[in-house]
């Protein structure tokens, strides 16, 4: 997916390796998705250089809810100022949202001091201040192993070059989400769907992002 938009992944775990890879890089993503100790000694690592290099990251804090030793590593993070976090209704509950669901995200959001984009039927995107909701995407994009973790690598990847946080993850969701609307109206089910969510991803340009955006 990253390369579909025209973005340059780079992926390690290697605590020897990561500060090299973030150095050259314009953007930082932690996900938890497979986390050991490994991979949490390379993230500390990895963040320490961001912050030394002026790259900006963006934390998926996937599972935190199942996981009490990757909940606490995650609030820890959190309190390291990435530029957004990007999770599920459970994951940002794991990390102390409650409910209602929009008012919660935003008070996280401001005791967090960074940006919260909340994946859902609407996405909300907030930093405690401003608020975007994004009703675009399809229930197929739900159906698809990694869907979630590669969207976020795309917003990383927006961040690179918007560098406003709110307006770098809200496009992002909103690219994601008429990419999956586009996929879903030629897919048969999910192995299809994976494939042209690629070819959408590809295929967009400026003219269809304006005209099926939706914003609320």
């Amino acid at each position: 997916m990253l390369l579909a938009v025209g973005a340059e992944p780079s992926m390690t775990s290697s605590a020897e390796e990561v500060a090299a890879f973030v150095a050259a890089s314009d953007a930082l993503l932690i996900n938890l998705g497979m986390l050991d100790n490994a991979r949490r000694d390379a993230s500390l690592t990895a963040i320490e250089v961001a912050k030394a290099e002026g790259v900006r990251w963006v934390l998926d804090p996937v599972k935190v809810h199942v996981s009490p030793p990757r909940l606490a590593f995650a609030r820890d993070l959190v309190g390291m100022e990435p530029a957004f976090v990007r999770a599920n209704h459970a994951e940002i509950v794991g990390l102390g949202a409650a409910e209602p669901e929009e008012f919660a995200t935003r008070q996280l959001a401001v005791s967090s001091l960074t940006t919260i984009a909340l994946s859902g039927a609407v996405d909300i995107v907030t930093d405690g201040i401003r608020v975007l909701r994004v009703a675009n995407g399809h229930p197929l994009m739900d159906r698809v192993t990694a869907m979630g973790c590669a969207g976020t690598a795309v917003a990383a990847a927006f961040l690179a070059v918007e560098p406003d946080p709110v307006a770098a993850a809200a496009a992002a969701l909103v690219v994601l989400g008429i990419a999956g609307e586009i996929a879903a109206a030629s897919a048969n089910g999910p192995g299809s769907f994976a494939i042209e969510m690629l070819d959408a991803l590809y295929g967009l340009d400026e003219t269809q992002v304006v005209a099926r955006a939706r914003l609320l």
